[in-house]
């Protein structure tokens, strides 16, 4: 029988609790502050009250730069987006990561569809990082330049990304399953110098030859200089590239790693969130935001520690990779995997628990519910006993979810859900070791995150569905968007709504305890995999096709269904919806922005509803096929053709 929403499925015991990071950080709080909490609830609100206090506990309790002195806390005299963190102090991402390591203890295991494992120890992981590095700055890569990838979730993206942050540089990173026009539209905003990429990789057990892909993408962006590939599938590459291992080996001389120290804001990464508009918005993340905010989430709300081996699935185009990467920080071990997670079979991942000794597990909400949709039991097939936690975002989990994570993975498990975003690259919502769980929720705000639901007067609201606002900025918010003169698109992605208030662009509904369940995106935003992208880039994709006249395609989430996203087109005269239109549709969305962003159904409409001033209407459509009242989710005095939505109420209609 299924579980309902808000059924107690887990309860730490007493001396779980007691062997957390987060109660040794409270006690550490008690010893060093004469601070006292009786519970995790009150333990947040002084996070969010007593704001730089908070903040600079981090900085000490996980020893950032025992040496450096900073002139402030945070400065937020300028504005929320405006806000400077420690002043004056100087850090790098990966100087911290080797900080403490145990040169012999295994760091990164790593599997793959075809590819055989391989396990790097932390010396070894070094010297590759200290090769790398060395490299880049023979080829001329200085501090402040960029530095992308075009690689899978493979060793060599892991050490390029580390060796460019070593010595300063700015790294970005693309999957290569993206289509050559998505990845230029990204890396050329940004004018790199160097690429790492790949001649092909392999998903589902087929092959995916991209050197014709890196080839465009390298006559695309004038700023490239030098090409670094890692022989996938061809035996002999094209002149103009340099090959991975003879990079590797002429720099390897067992020198230490170049470190630049640089300031706790300076940029260290580029990730990217699209609009519905636009080029993609390139999001600038600095070194010390990112360590204090990727430690307090792996230590305080992942509880890992060093014996730990975490494994997410992920690729590299999304922000969970740049996490897994952040998983080192703890000197334990990571479990990459490149591939398909259904591939020979859904089991695959699970399999790698027992072989890997897994102890946190990561995965996505819609692979959850695929597995409990095909009846699998992965308890039955491998030994899972090495598990702590299990770990589900990219989307709402719903109760049938939980409960099958409990009866057919591990029934002592601690099951955690997050939510957060590529903005802020962590958790707003997510685990808390110390509390139990419930069937479909979020335990809870995490910690330094002044997060609440409100109306669209601002008011906050409980029980209520509302907008998901930040109230306080936090470390690794962007610090600007790349080539944004002004802010201005900053601005007006966060702060247009709600002012000096941060808005994500998610509906949230709290309960009075803090439990919470994310109810998907407020705006067009397609969030499919944990990777986004804006509408427009779909339908640059399917209206350059001779048969489609207009298109409008909507991402809906819903905390008890599966995610659904299904596109409207309009046909030019002449045309039917036939399956061969429907796989030119398909496949011109796989080649040119991704085949996670292929649409659940198409459906052919008469007309795309548009505002008055000419721009199409996402939302309201979103809105209404997410069950919201017609008067409450469409405006039709802000429409030019009102009529169009008869269609969407009577489809509603019958999706329901």
């Amino acid at each position: 029988m299924s579980v309902q929403e808000g059924t107690l499925l887990h309860t730490p015991s007493k001396e779980a609790i007691e062997q957390t990071n987060l109660s040794d950080y409270m006690n550490w709080l008690t010893k060093q502050y004469g601070l006292s909490f009786a519970n995790y609830h009150e333990l947040h609100n002084w996070s969010v009250t007593e704001h730089e206090a908070f903040w600079e506990s981090l900085w000490h309790y996980f020893e950032v730069n025992p040496e450096a002195t900073y002139q402030h806390v945070m400065d937020s005299s300028k504005g929320f987006m405006h806000t400077t963190w420690f002043q004056g102090a100087n850090v790098n991402y990966t100087e911290y990561i080797f900080r403490n390591m145990n040169p012999d203890h295994v760091a990164v295991k790593a599997y793959g569809e075809k590819r055989h494992k391989e396990e790097i120890v932390w010396g070894e992981l070094y010297a590759r990082v200290s090769a790398v590095a060395n490299g880049l700055k023979a080829l001329g890569v200085e501090r402040g330049d960029r530095v992308v990838s075009y690689m899978p979730n493979i060793p060599e993206a892991m050490v390029a990304m580390l060796a460019t942050a070593s010595i300063g540089a700015i790294w970005s990173s693309c999957s290569p399953d993206f289509g050559a026009r998505t990845v230029v539209d990204r890396f050329i905003q940004i004018e790199p110098k160097v690429i790492f990429a790949v001649d092909g990789y392999r998903y589902n057990g087929k092959k995916y030859d991209r050197l014709d892909v890196v080839k465009e993408i390298k006559t695309s962006i004038p700023s490239l200089e030098h090409v670094i590939v890692v022989p996938v599938f061809q035996d002999a590459l094209p002149a103009e590239f340099n090959l991975w291992s003879t990079f590797l080996s002429d720099y390897r001389d067992g020198s230490p790693i170049p470190y630049e120290s640089v300031g706790f804001d300076d940029p260290l990464w580029i990730l990217y969130s699209s609009g519905t508009t636009g080029p993609p918005k390139a999001i600038v993340q600095g070194h010390g935001g990112i360590i204090l905010e990727h430690m307090k989430s792996m230590v305080l709300h992942k509880d890992l520690k060093s014996e730990d081996v975490m494994f997410w699935y992920t690729s590299t185009g999304w922000m969970m990779w740049n996490m897994v990467v952040s998983g080192l920080m703890m000197n334990g071990t990571v479990v990459l995997y490149d591939g398909s997670p259904a591939y020979p079979d859904a089991n695959v991942t699970f399999k790698l628990i027992e072989e890997a000794g897994i102890t946190s597990y990561g995965t996505s909400a819609p692979f959850i519910m695929a597995c409990r949709a095909n009846g699998m039991q992965p308890k039955e097939i491998a030994d899972l006993s090495t598990l702590k936690a299990f770990s589900s975002t990219g989307a709402t989990l719903p109760p049938e979810g939980s409960q099958w994570v409990y009866e057919a993975v591990h029934d002592k498990v601690w099951l955690n859900s997050v939510s957060g975003g590529t903005d802020i690259c962590s958790a707003i919502v997510g685990g808390i070791p110390t509390q139990p769980v419930y069937a479909g929720e979020i335990q809870g705000r995490v910690l330094g995150v002044d997060v609440d639901a409100w109306d669209e007067e601002g008011n906050s609201l409980v029980d209520e569905v509302g907008e998901l606002v930040i109230k306080k900025p936090t470390p690794s918010m962007p610090l600007y968007f790349w080539n944004d003169p002004n802010n201005e698109r900053y601005y007006e992605s966060y702060f247009n709504e709600y002012k000096g208030v941060w808005r994500h662009g998610d509906l949230i509904k709290f309960k009075d305890d803090g439990r919470c369940q994310i109810y998907g995106r407020s705006d067009s935003t397609i969030n499919r995999g944990g990777v986004r992208m804006g509408s427009s880039e779909i339908y640059r994709a399917v209206e350059s096709l001779e048969a489609i006249k207009d298109s409008l395609i909507v991402d809906i989430s819903h905390p008890t269904r599966e995610p659904y996203m299904p596109l409207f087109v309009v046909l030019e005269d002449g045309f039917v919806l036939s399956e061969e239109l429907k796989t030119e549709i398909i496949t011109s969305i796989r080649q040119n922005v991704s085949p996670r962003h292929v649409p659940n159904e198409i459906y052919v409409i008469e007309e795309v509803p548009r505002t008055l001033n000419g721009k199409k209407v996402e939302v309201p459509v979103k809105k209404l096929l997410m069950g919201v009242e017609y008067e409450q989710a469409v405006n039709e005095g802000s429409l030019q053709n009102p009529h169009t939505f008869n269609y969407f109420k009577q489809f509603h209609r019958q999706d329901a």
